[in-house]
């Protein structure tokens, strides 16, 4: 039984539980993605010297990897945490090529 007192279908506490098992699994593998794209963007675009921008670059992807997770359970459904956490990649993936992070040998 439910807390309210009525018996919940077998079928929907399944569909209940495969999207909370979809969400946990878009948070981790999306958020980690997003993270480290986004920190090899900063890595690339920071001032100063390399060592420095790429532990900046690295400690931001700790939050930038909390907000992803919360995106992903804040959406309204799993379609749009997914869509959002897509652009979000593309949009990475787009800034990291026009910055040159695909060229043959890297950015130097």
């Amino acid at each position: 039984m439910s807390a309210d007192g009525v018996k919940a279908r077998p079928g929907s506490v399944r569909a209940y539980r495969l999207a909370v098992t979809a969400r946990v699994l878009l948070a981790g593998v999306g958020g980690y993605l997003i993270a480290a794209l986004a920190s090899a963007l900063l890595a690339l675009m920071l001032p100063g010297g390399r060592a420095e921008a790429v532990s900046a670059a690295l400690i931001a992807s700790f939050a930038i990897m909390a907000a992803a997770v919360i995106w992903v359970f804040a959406a309204g459904t799993v379609g749009r945490a997914a869509l959002g956490l897509g652009l979000a990649a593309a949009l990475l993936i787009a800034a990291l090529w026009l910055v040159g992070a695909f060229q043959a040998g890297g950015v130097a």
